[in-house]
């Protein structure tokens, strides 16, 4: 990092930073709207046609922390850290086939929150509180890494080594959260154009000057290479064949569990169709190959001789040990907008999740449309607020412990949820058994390695190493399996709001 302020730097990176906070500001007089109505705020009316979704999902998924820690991973593990690119590539089929399902049910029963429908789809109040609080837990630490992704932007321009390094901090918490009350989710959608575009102008322009600055990419492979291998923990750019089944199991899992988180599944309430999310599905790997480019960035910064205290810091440090100050601080900029995307869109589902499924299930049933709207804005403050402590009070470490354990976590909602979109088989005491199982092995496993997502499985003499979240996941299927055999031997009446009309978009 550097030593002092870099003033050329940090002017172009607040100018940016304030012409985004201008368009978020103005953004709820886009499509007007009565944004008193929670559909509108917290779902923009679902009204975004396949551009709208596309971008909005580009910004949701493909958060600042990506760019800042793929090539992070990548630049201490090497061909392991690939498992990102793998899993983007993965997941669209997976939404592919179930997410326009969700999106028909929800929007003929006016569901907003995957809690909304678990609760409709099987009549357990207790099973979309299971659902409600998983989502809520596994947003707070992923929404707390996007904030990380401003802080070590900043740190970058070498405010973080004054004593005010904690202002633009506060500056981004401030943009955040007043957009976000304001405007609702028509703000990020209408900020993820300009964040994509800078995007995509940095990485373009990255893989061009780079490596003609750094001898071409066979230099660039070459000097990564050599680096990887004198680590105390030698790694490689390439797979070790004791690699395979952790990092397949680990994009499995992965690939499955992104489209359950809370703002993943509000970006595609959010669209007017099940034609746009189908069509967008199709669309959203072009940001896959974007994804790839990024992670390259780790091994130019092996090339570079980055030298940095934590992975966190690797793509700004590159940045600005090789860019023009100019464009260090556009190429800075573009990660802190890019943080604000994803950050608004997880506080806005949490606050869903908190007033749907939560507040009005347990406090006041008969709550009207305005005050649930007027909670659900003071919950995502108070969501974006307890992530800002988050970053100020505990190391960044914990942060990204705690979001892979998060993902470990989301994936026990997928028996509940993506089944139930295909079959009303399954009982709901038995995916509440198994979703449990897998929450506490699923937990057990990944703290006994120390938060690490892989977890070595000893049976006899042989070892399987695999993702922590598939074993909980195969446990959790187990009992749900088991369980509901053993309900459905005994017939009653079940509850179900829905139809399998509802279940086919038009």
């Amino acid at each position: 990092m550097s030593a002092g302020i870099d003033w050329v730097a940090s002017a172009v990176f607040g100018m940016l930073l304030a012409l985004v906070a201008a368009i978020g500001f103005v953004a709820s007089r886009w499509k007007r709207a009565d944004l008193h109505a929670i559909e509108e705020w917290g779902l923009a009316g679902r009204r975004f046609g396949t551009l709208i979704t596309w971008f909005l999902l580009g910004g949701d998924l493909f958060t600042a922390y990506t760019v800042i820690a793929v090539p992070g991973l990548i630049y201490g593990t090497g061909g392991p850290g690939f498992f990102a690119l793998s899993y983007a590539a993965l997941t669209f089929s997976f939404a592919f086939v179930s997410m326009p399902r969700l999106w028909s049910v929800c929007k003929r029963h006016g569901y907003v929150t995957a809690g909304d429908f678990v609760r409709g789809r099987y009549g357990s109040h207790w099973l979309a509180l299971a659902v409600t609080l998983t989502g809520i837990l596994a947003t707070i630490p992923y929404l707390a890494l996007q904030l990380v992704g401003v802080q070590v932007s900043v740190a970058a321009l070498g405010i973080g080594h004054t004593s005010a390094s904690i202002i633009p901090l506060l500056i981004a918490f401030g943009i955040l959260a007043g957009y976000t009350w304001k405007g609702g989710l028509r703000a990020p959608a209408s900020i993820a154009l300009v964040k994509d575009v800078m995007i995509y102008a940095v990485v373009l322009t990255c893989i061009i000057y780079l490596p003609l600055r750094l001898g071409g990419y066979s230099a660039i492979f070459r000097s990564a290479s050599i680096a990887l291998a004198a680590r105390p923990h030698p790694a490689s750019l390439l797979l070790a064949p004791n690699q395979y089944l952790s990092y397949g199991t680990l994009v499995f899992g992965s690939a499955l569990a992104l489209f359950l988180y809370p703002h993943s599944i509000t970006a595609i309430l959010s669209s007017s169709s099940g034609a746009v999310i189908r069509r967008n599905c199709v669309y959203m790997p072009a940001y896959t190959f974007l994804l790839g480019l990024i992670a390259l960035l780790g091994y130019c910064a092996l090339a570079a001789g980055v030298k940095v205290a934590s992975s966190s810091d690797v793509v700004p440090a590159l940045f600005v040990k090789v860019l023009p100050s100019w464009f260090a601080g556009f190429c800075l900029a573009s990660l802190a907008i890019g943080a604000l995307v994803p950050a608004a869109i997880m506080s806005i589902a949490a606050a869903n999740l908190f007033t749907r499924n939560i507040f009005r299930e347990y406090i006041d049933r008969n709550l009207q449309p305005r005050s649930e709207t007027l909670i659900a804005r003071a919950m995502s403050l108070a969501i974006a607020l307890a992530a800002l402590c988050f970053v100020l009070l505990a190391p960044p470490q914990y942060a990204i412990n705690l979001q892979l354990l998060g993902g470990i976590w989301i994936l026990q909602t997928l028996p509940a949820v993506v089944l139930g979109l295909f079959t009303r088989w399954f009982h709901s005491v038995a995916l509440l058994a198994g979703w449990f199982a897998g929450m506490v092995v699923g937990t057990s496993m990944a703290v006994s390695q120390h938060l690490t997502a892989v977890y070595p499985f000893h049976f006899g003499t042989h070892t399987i190493s695999a993702y922590a979240g598939v074993f909980a996941l195969l446990l959790n299927m187990m009992i749900a399996l088991g369980g509901s055999a053993f309900a459905n031997a005994f017939p009653r009446p079940r509850q179900d709001e829905t139809s399998v009309e509802d279940y086919i978009s038009a």
